[in-house]
């Protein structure tokens, strides 16, 4: 039993010198963040896929041109994948013939329809603040910006990941940035301001840095497995090597804001980001049943 003793010793001290280590073991159990980035791999996914045909048949060719360069700049896609992904861009006829069916009309559902990983991200952040859901007539409107400036950044991966032009020492700082101010701006918009600018820095540092590391893996770890994947099982290989991919990014950047929020909420960053209300915790305070849930931006 003294080695039982000892540890208790050892778990409380780590407590009492980084008390964040407690809340953050509290929040990542009680949200169960790993199923949570599955739904959102999950939701990014079904969005996707609808969202990817209505390119191909409505969006210029120059703007198809600048998604396939993106999407091989991410996944570095070559050989039997980026011919299915050519396939799909470049339909001809079938491009044709979905545009005649579905007409504008069947794009603005398509992209109602995407809100769904909005909504999911949403339920991401709101979750590693401890808030409650915003009201739909606050929060309908920023899931559709949020998923069209998401679509305008993936198709502009290519450009940024290349520096421009400069290649990849420019790029990949530049992507960081990028990264950065995308994640900081997501969860601003999505909490509906409930949270301060500083108080969401440290969650959008820690998913920018997720991201970019993760951007920099895939042009090892994606090219083959997905040779591999299409060479053994066709298309279905293509889809379970993305959607694999899609919940590695998604679980990432689900444990990287909750790892901010409480960041920002405990000892010592808490004395230097400007926290709501100059400093209360999302969460119920020491005594209390009750904690606050309302912040101000």
């Amino acid at each position: 039993m003294r080695w039982k003793t000892r540890v208790e010793g050892l778990r409380s001290g780590a407590e009492l010198r980084f008390p964040f280590l407690s809340e953050l073991t509290n929040r990542m159990l009680s949200a169960n963040l790993l199923d949570s980035g599955t739904r959102l791999a999950a939701q990014a996914f079904l969005a996707a896929v609808p969202l990817l045909f209505a390119f191909s048949a409505f969006a210029p060719l120059s703007v198809r041109d600048q998604l396939r360069d993106s999407l091989r700049a991410v996944f570095g896609l070559s050989g039997a994948p980026d011919q299915e992904l050519q396939q799909v861009l470049y339909g001809g006829a079938a491009g044709d013939g979905l545009r005649e069916t579905t007409g504008i009309v069947g794009v603005l559902v398509t992209l109602v329809s995407a809100t769904s990983f909005s909504r999911a991200m949403a339920r991401v952040c709101e979750r590693a603040w401890l808030l409650p859901k915003a009201g739909t007539r606050i929060a309908a409107w920023r899931w559709v910006v949020w998923l069209l400036v998401m679509v305008l950044v993936l198709v502009l991966q290519g450009p940024i990941r290349e520096g421009f032009g400069a290649g990849l020492l420019v790029g990949t700082p530049l992507f960081f940035l990028v990264s950065t101010g995308v994640w900081l701006w997501t969860q601003h918009l999505l909490l509906a301001k409930r949270v301060t600018w500083s108080a969401l820095m440290p969650g959008a540092l820690l998913a920018g840095a997720a991201t970019s590391v993760l951007g920099l893996t895939a042009r090892v770890y994606m090219p083959p497995a997905l040779d591999r994947a299409v060479g053994e099982y066709g298309s279905l290989g293509l889809v379970l090597v993305m959607l694999s991919w899609l919940i590695v990014v998604c679980a990432s950047v689900t444990f990287a804001v909750t790892i901010g929020a409480v960041l920002a909420e405990e000892p010592p960053l808490n004395r230097y980001v400007r926290t709501p209300r100059g400093g209360e915790s999302s969460r119920p305070a020491a005594g209390t049943g009750t904690g606050t849930s309302t912040r101000q931006s």
